[in-house]
C-alpha cells in the first residue's frame, strides 16, 4: 500500500481540479459514491478502493491529455474526490518520535 500511497502523492494535476476535488469531500458518501464508481455491490476496502481508482484515475488522465472528447471532467472529479476521502481511511504508518 505504500506504493499506492507515494504514487497518489506524486501526482500532478491541474490546479483546478484538485480545487473541485477538495471542496466536494465534504459531500462524500462512501457508501453510496464508491459503490456507483467501483461498480461493485458492497463498499471494498480503502485499499482496495484505491487500488481501483488508481487506476481509472489513470485512465482518465491519458483520456485528457489525448484531447479525447469521450473525457469527462465532472467523473475525473469524483475520481479524485473518492481517492482522497479513501486515502485519509487508511491507517496511518509508525511515526518518528
Amino acid at each position: 500500500m505504500t506504493d499506492a500511497t507515494s504514487l497518489l502523492k506524486s501526482l500532478r494535476r491541474p490546479r483546478l481540479l484538485v480545487r473541485a476535488a477538495r471542496f466536494g469531500l465534504m459531500d462524500y458518501n462512501r457508501d453510496r459514491d464508491l459503490k456507483k464508481l467501483m461498480k461493485t455491490p458492497a463498499t471494498p476496502s480503502p485499499a482496495r478502493a484505491i487500488d481501483g481508482l488508481l487506476q481509472e484515475e489513470a485512465r482518465l488522465e491519458d483520456t485528457r491529455k489525448a484531447g479525447d472528447a469521450s473525457y469527462s471532467v465532472s467523473h475525473h472529479v469524483e475520481v479524485l474526490i473518492a481517492l482522497m476521502a479513501e486515502m485519509r481511511l487508511l491507517p496511518k504508518g509508525p511515526r518518528a518520535v
